[in-house]
């Protein structure tokens, strides 16, 4: 293979990635089955965690960090400004935080790229790619909900963390692997673990299988 078609190669792998990020908001199953419900489809995930993310994991789940980020493909630390996702000439499908903290949602509007987590969103945004923020916060006050309506503006898509129930979930599970697959059908990802309302029809939503 020549060095052009390696090169061509590797551009395409890479546009078929996503940036999961993992903040430390409430919530770190989302994040986790988001890698998993990725890795099953087969798209190439690049994962970042702050250290809050670290924290909570302690408190909600019992996996250990290396657990979560031996379920991406690649895990860049959050100090790494130098990763390859902190770069827009590395193409991307673009990032989904999830969850994602007010701490997290407030650095990434106000432009200030401190860590490789607002960095990476900060790229996604400027090259006009897809950023879609997992946000777990209620109640949102007024600053809150200007940020949120700023970072709209800038071109993110804000995406609640709030559960389905037209669905009729059975298990926590369900209402975790729904929400995902939500959030992935905003970067045209099929993840199978969707149930969607059949067309034509109000009585009973449909699996897709």
């Amino acid at each position: 293979m020549s060095a052009q078609s390696s090169d061509h190669l590797a551009s395409s792998k890479s546009a078929s990635s996503l940036i999961v990020g993992i903040s430390g908001a409430s919530g770190i199953v989302y994040g986790i089955r988001m890698l998993e419900v990725l890795r099953a489809s087969g798209i190439q995930t690049h994962l970042v965690m702050t250290k809050a993310a670290e924290m909570t994991l302690g408190y909600e789940s019992d996996l250990k960090a290396k657990d979560v980020r031996d379920l991406a493909d690649f895990y860049h630390p959050i100090g790494d400004i130098g990763a390859s996702i902190s770069s827009g000439s590395f193409r991307t499908m673009g990032m989904a935080i999830m969850p994602c903290s007010i701490r997290t949602m407030s650095e990434i509007a106000t432009g200030v790229t401190s860590s490789l987590m607002s960095r990476a969103a900060d790229v996604v945004l400027k090259e006009r790619r897809r950023l879609v923020l997992g946000v777990r916060e209620t109640p949102l006050h007024s600053g809150h909900l200007r940020t949120l309506l700023s970072l709209s503006d800038m071109g993110a898509i804000v995406a609640p963390l709030v559960p389905a129930f037209y669905n009729r979930p059975q298990s926590i599970d369900d209402i975790v692997n729904h929400s995902v697959g939500r959030v992935l059908d905003l970067f045209d990802i099929d993840s199978g673990v969707v149930k969607r309302w059949k067309t034509g029809e109000t009585s009973s939503p449909q699996s897709q299988e």
